[in-house]
């Protein structure tokens, strides 16, 4: 329920969507700022993406996310969305979606969205929501799913929430990268080898399964931490099962993370001479 103070954005009983005061009466006044990540304060301010194919929605939430210290763009279509480039790693901090649109409809648009890897959170609205698709919405990964009308506070806390977790998957991207970075640099042999220490194999035991001398072992096991810029073993198996966890689509290893892990392929070198 909404507490008399709060405003709602939604259709009215005409089929206009207003931003109204607990009196009724347009709000178009500045609103405070509120705290949150990626704050619009100088550098860095937010742009909010808003999808629906109602002009007087759109209009009226690019009206209260503007007050609110947001950059705001508005689509009228998933089809004109899509056709605006965004670069990859400055894309929209939230992205509002309605799920009902001639065409493209939020929920394709989402899985789209998903398919190409963008980081950018989704929060759906509807003016005719059931239970089946608010589900649907929200295993996809959707951070809330709006029933219109709803108030402008209930709007902002999800976009505050959505910004929080785009800013999570871009620096967990970021660091994944790195980490991929690094595993690529290892040889075929050098992976081998981390796989087996990983598994938790002795230098003697990784030695007789590859077929080599334990002292090889060692060189390559030395070569495997420096390349990952691993302090200790416990930290190579964390920096694996990281990597297993994101390249397995986050689900739970039904394996050893040896068994999963799989860098990209590096040089084709090897065994180091012996000393």
């Amino acid at each position: 329920m909404l507490h008399s103070s709060a405003r709602q954005v939604g259709p009215s009983a005409h089929g206009e969507v207003r931003i109204a005061s607990h009196d009724g009466a347009p709000a178009d006044r500045e609103q405070p700022q509120r705290s949150q990540t990626g704050s619009a304060a100088g550098h860095g301010v937010p742009t909010i993406v808003v999808v629906d194919d109602d002009d007087s929605v759109r209009r009226a939430l690019a009206r209260l996310l503007t007050a609110s210290g947001y950059q705001v763009r508005t689509f009228p279509s998933a089809t004109e969305f899509l056709a605006h480039r965004f670069p990859q790693d400055a894309g929209p901090g939230c992205l509002l979606i309605d799920v009902r649109m001639p065409g493209l409809g939020g929920l394709e648009l989402q899985q789209m969205l998903t398919s190409a890897g963008m980081q950018s959170a989704i929060v759906f609205m509807t003016g005719h929501g059931d239970v089946q698709t608010g589900v649907r919405a929200m295993k996809s990964g959707a951070v809330d799913f709006l029933l219109k009308p709803f108030s402008d506070d209930e709007l902002l806390d999800a976009v505050n929430r959505a910004l929080v977790q785009t800013s999570e998957a871009r620096v967990e991207h970021d660091e994944i990268e790195e980490l991929d970075h690094r595993a690529a640099k290892l040889t075929r042999r050098e992976r081998e080898v981390c796989t087996l220490v990983v598994a938790g194999r002795l230098n003697k035991q990784i030695a007789a399964t590859l077929g080599t001398s334990e002292k090889t072992v060692k060189v390559h096991r030395s070569r495997v931490m420096a390349k990952m810029e691993a302090a200790s073993l416990a930290e190579l198996v964390r920096i694996v099962e990281r990597l297993n966890r994101f390249h397995s689509g986050g689900a739970a290893p039904t394996s050893s993370p040896a068994e999963l892990w799989r860098p990209r392929d590096g040089p084709h070198e090897d065994r180091p001479s012996p000393a």
